[in-house]
């Protein structure tokens, strides 16, 4: 028995899983609370496409003598406003727009990478995350996103909450909807410059949709959403990071599987009526706001 408690606690005397797992857990909950606001407005698309889009600004900031967090950082921000721009003003489909922005990006890195080599992160690190790759920098970077993601869902959450179900029913009511869109995007592009290293390019997606699909299987409240859909990613980012040192696979990977895992347990519990509930997150219609318990909001 001592033996078998001395293996599993093991990884805890290694100053790189513990930061690893610090990483993992802010990681998983800062994904999982902005994820409900992603989804619910119909852009799940949108993690995988900026995670790609901020690739190429990991790959063009070595080479332009730029701090890779902050070349990066721009990179990503610049192209979540482009998104954010074309889709507002050329009536072109959010979807569209992040296909056409991100993968452009995604493939001027790869050019780049190709052309003149990687002065950056390992490759592999990027695309799939890595557990020895926390930094004491990606700590403070993914503690600071997380509380000033925090303030911002707390400051303005009835504005984002109108403009999220009811966009036009928002600005009638004086909800500057555009702000609210950028000051989302903004928040959204930080949180993926943040999570990369653990998460990677190729996956950070999935921990963006899988914890607030789980959470609305459970609930028909958006309140209580938000904060399950924050548990769940914590909790799958925590179980991720330990079974990556253990299996010695990348902590990106592991920590998606943890969290379909966890998806696939809580539809067998729920059944068909669970997956029914998901429908139409990712719809502006009347039907997906009347389906929640959606609080009182003043513009």
């Amino acid at each position: 028995m001592n033996g078998i408690v001395q293996t599993l606690l093991d990884p805890f005397q290694y100053q790189f899983f513990v930061k690893g797992l610090v990483a993992a857990v802010l990681a998983g909950a800062l994904c999982g609370l902005i994820g409900v606001f992603i989804t619910l407005r119909g852009m799940s698309y949108i993690g995988h496409g900026l995670s790609h889009a901020i690739f190429g600004g990991y790959a063009a900031a070595p080479l332009l003598g730029v701090p890779i967090i902050l070349g990066a950082g721009l990179w990503g921000l610049a192209s979540a406003l482009a998104i954010n721009a074309v889709t507002r003003r050329h009536r072109i489909g959010a979807d569209a727009a992040i296909g056409v922005v991100t993968t452009a990006s995604f493939a001027l890195g790869v050019a780049l990478l190709t052309k003149f080599g990687n002065k950056g992160p390992a490759f592999d690190s990027l695309l799939f995350g890595s557990i020895n790759g926390v930094a004491l920098a990606d700590l403070w970077l993914l503690a600071g996103v997380f509380v000033g993601t925090v303030v911002v869902f707390t400051v303005l959450y009835r504005q984002l909450l109108f403009s999220t179900f009811d966009p036009e029913v928002a600005r009638v009511s004086g909800v500057n909807v555009g702000l609210m869109d950028t000051i989302l995007m903004v928040v959204l592009s930080m949180s993926i410059l943040a999570t990369l290293s653990i998460i990677g390019v190729t996956l950070v997606a999935a921990t963006l949709v899988i914890p607030p699909v789980i959470a609305r299987m459970i609930t028909d409240s958006f309140a209580r959403m938000l904060w399950l859909a924050t548990v769940i990613g914590l909790a799958c980012g925590a179980v991720g990071m330990y079974l990556s040192y253990q299996l010695e696979i990348p902590s990106g990977t592991t920590i998606v599987l943890t969290n379909a895992a966890v998806f696939l347990v809580v539809l067998l519990v729920k059944g068909a009526r669970g997956l029914r509930s998901t429908a139409g997150m990712d719809e502006h219609t009347d039907a997906s706001v009347t389906s929640f318990e959606v609080p009182a909001v003043r513009a």
